[in-house]
């Protein structure tokens, strides 16, 4: 865990709001000690001119409000994970670094004013990193949240979602966001390097594929990665992937409907070899006296657990490898902020005084 250097020397026993904050690249969510819950889509928009900014009325754009948006501004998706940009497919957004970093910072900023926090109390969050993220981007994220919060601790996601619900030993998560999937090996404390991997195949993934197989699916239709997102998060929400799938699509401007059943089956399926390679690896190295309960309790969290029949994809593929069961979260887009604002409010003053004391000195 990384601490903020400029933290207060010591936690008050009132007059502090707790926050636990799961920055995703899709969604970002918050949870406070206060009673707010609340999710934003991750991404920042900026009027484009001077007209757009009269019209607009607003200098910075956040959410659904920003996408609406976008052909009148600079859009940025700042916490963007994977190699592969998305500007390749869909050149309504812009991915200048020194932009996005700022982009980063404002939509921490919005998220945090979204838990209503009074003028006078002093915030003391928590927030999810991938399991496997850099120091570099660690200490970026707190860069981001000096003068937003009062003092911050970074925490592997997967790590938040098991501590919020309380699955501490022998349990192995997979938190599948948009840029990536993470993997975490809980065993009643905390996870060291080698029990975590984050992979590549997540939400994202699924869009990419999604999008390349539909080319040949829905000959001379036009599209882009965001109405195929929105195509996923809908019949992952309402509807089987091995049930027809029929959606509207503009093919030289008239609405002509496809059946997309097998391509979206397709993407679905794509990225469950990469997550159980992962989970495998997890498994062979560990202690093989415990493989067989962990194996069998097995956390599926994240956006990308919503999509329907996944679980029982990976478990099927797991089944190949000696078994396993895979259990969805309840409440997969705030289960990462619900673990990070337990943990927040968890620790003890001593603790945030010693993080706060090796930042001083190494600084």
């Amino acid at each position: 865990m990384q601490p903020n250097s400029n933290a207060p020397s010591s936690k008050p026993s009132d007059g502090v709001l707790f926050v636990g904050i799961d920055l995703g690249t899709s969604h970002s969510a918050i949870s406070a000690s206060n009673g707010v819950r609340t999710a934003v889509d991750s991404i920042v928009a900026y009027p484009r001119d001077v007209i757009s900014k009269k019209a607009l009325g607003k200098d910075k754009l956040f959410g659904a409000d920003a996408w609406r948006h976008k052909h009148s501004c600079e859009v940025y998706r700042p916490m963007e994970k994977g190699a592969v940009k998305y500007r390749d497919l869909d050149t309504a957004l812009n991915r200048d670094a020194d932009k996005t970093k700022q982009a980063v910072r404002d939509l921490l900023e919005h998220v945090v004013k979204q838990a209503k926090p009074r003028p006078d109390d002093l915030i003391y969050g928590v927030i999810g990193a991938p399991a496997q993220a850099s120091i570099h981007s660690q200490k970026m994220l707190i860069e981001a949240a000096r003068g937003i919060v009062d003092c911050v601790m970074i925490c592997s996601e997967p790590f938040a979602v098991a501590y919020g619900l309380q699955f501490l030993e022998d349990t192995l998560v997979i938190d599948i966001g948009a840029g990536t999937t993470d993997l975490c090996r809980m065993h009643g404390s905390l996870p060291a390097p080698e029990d975590q991997r984050t992979v590549s195949a997540a939400g994202d993934a699924v869009d990419r594929k999604l999008f390349e197989l539909l080319k040949d699916a829905c000959p001379g239709a036009s599209f882009t990665v965001n109405m195929l997102k929105q195509i996923k998060e809908k019949h992952a929400a309402l509807s089987r992937v091995d049930e027809p799938v029929k959606v509207t699509l503009p093919v030289k401007g008239v609405p002509t409907e496809f059946d997309i059943t097998g391509a979206l089956k397709a993407a679905v399926e794509s990225i469950v070899p990469e997550i159980v390679e992962g989970l495998h690896d997890l498994i062979a190295d560990y202690d093989p006296e415990f493989q067989a309960a962990m194996r069998n309790n097995v956390l599926l969290a994240g956006g990308g657990s919503q999509i329907t029949g996944l679980d029982k994809a990976i478990e099927a593929k797991l089944n190949q490898l000696g078994g396993g069961k895979v259990t969805k979260v309840g409440e997969p887009i705030y289960a990462g902020a619900n673990g990070a604002l337990h943990l927040a409010q968890d620790m003890p003053a001593e603790f945030w005084e010693q993080l706060i004391a090796e930042e001083a000195a190494i600084n």
